[in-house]
């Protein structure tokens, strides 16, 4: 049973960003706490798993692993993306690890053959068992949705309806052409702490000046008050002078516009928690994602993916500006690592303790905070009247 202290700390992040704490540090290290997450923020409602494009031939997949489930994402003969269970139906076998492509997907135990839609083809030596031919053989598909280019997956049988859940999210980002946007560069990394920091970090003006003062805090304006968000997300936009998506001196080689852009995709950059695991920034010429899924409560894998409009792509010196870019994101996620590194230490403190927002600076943690503890208390006092 997780502490009733823990509670009553979770109740002080459920006001607005003025008058709330942040996450308890117990949400952060503790390895109770985490199980409760996966039981319930992971393995119910819908997990962002970012953008689709990254599988784009038919056969292209994907393996993941969400919540302790692992998962192939696979692209079928239809060209739909399908989400299966990477597990064979015979005695449970991994069927496909890391990435790449296939006609069909075989166990490497004992040669059970899979289509790449995920139904059973054939199976070796065993035709003369009933149990065979009178069950599914098929593999486990798993609830998946795209908007605006993102991927979203559920566990669960009946999920909520994917547009309830997501509420007024394309509505807040019709100003970029988000669902263009294509993957340029993508890459995942283990990182020694909890998978909330990562996300907290990326989405809060707080640290600009003292984390990345001489990087990139001056190309950021104090962002405007967060935006109304009426699904399970948190969203906030600031100008900036020239592009988020370059450091500060590296600002004369931008791109430019990307087309389709109106209001305030011409004014600076929106940056955008998905709750619970993905997060992305849109800036007049970039868009680039982080995925941060849980390995344990200690240890998150984090994915980057850099995007660009397809227009933008096509410009002679794309391949030499881009990585530019690409210095960008690397340079000031080295510097948050940093900074994270040295955070999760302190937040293993017996004497850590929780701490105000800063309002204007940090809405999209303080929305996060809110959305966490309320989901959570909620499990946990459900979970007391069973217990009693």
């Amino acid at each position: 049973m997780i502490y009733k202290s823990f509670q009553n700390d979770l109740s002080l992040c459920l006001g607005s960003a003025d008058t709330a704490l942040c996450l308890p540090p117990l949400a952060y290290v503790s390895d109770k706490v985490f199980k409760y997450e996966n039981e319930n923020f992971l393995n119910k409602g819908w997990v962002p798993i970012g953008r689709a494009d990254r599988l784009f031939e038919i056969g292209d997949y994907e393996t993941l692993d969400i919540s302790g489930h692992p998962v192939i994402l696979i692209r079928g003969n239809d060209n739909k993306l399908n989400a299966l269970a990477n597990s064979c139906k015979h005695r449970g076998a991994r069927l496909l690890e890391g990435n790449g492509n296939t006609k069909g997907i075989r166990c490497p135990f004992h040669s059970w053959l899979y289509r790449i839609d995920g139904s059973f083809a054939a199976a070796p030596r065993i035709e003369t068992s009933y149990a065979y031919l009178e069950r599914n053989n098929d593999l486990i598909h798993y609830k998946l949705e795209e908007r605006l280019g993102f991927l979203f997956i559920s566990l669960e049988e009946k999920p909520e309806v994917i547009d309830k859940w997501l509420g007024n999210f394309a509505e807040l980002h019709g100003d970029w052409p988000i669902s263009e946007m294509k993957t340029t560069r993508k890459w995942t990394r283990e990182f020694p702490f909890n998978w909330k920091c990562f996300l907290d970090v990326f989405n809060e003006y707080y640290h600009l000046p003292f984390v990345h003062r001489d990087s990139i805090d001056a190309v950021y304006h104090t962002p405007r008050e967060g935006d109304l968000s009426t699904g399970n997300f948190a969203t906030q936009f600031g100008k900036t002078d020239g592009t988020g998506g370059l450091l500060e001196s590296q600002q004369n080689y931008a791109f430019g516009n990307m087309p389709g852009l109106r209001g305030d995709a011409l004014l600076g950059t929106r940056y955008t928690w998905m709750f619970p695991t993905m997060t992305f920034a849109c800036s007049n010429d970039a868009m680039w994602v982080y995925e941060s899924r849980p390995k344990d409560e200690r240890t998150c894998i984090v994915t980057q993916s850099t995007c660009f409009h397809p227009s933008t792509i096509a410009q002679k010196n794309f391949k030499e500006v881009s990585k530019i870019y690409y210095e960008r994101m690397d340079t000031a996620l080295d510097e948050d690592i940093i900074a994270l590194k040295n955070q999760f230490a302190g937040l293993n403190s017996p004497k850590a303790s929780q701490g105000p927002f800063s309002p204007t600076l940090e809405h999209n943690v303080a929305a996060f905070a809110k959305w966490y503890s309320t989901r959570m208390l909620k499990i946990l006092k459900i979970n007391e009247k069973r217990n009693l």
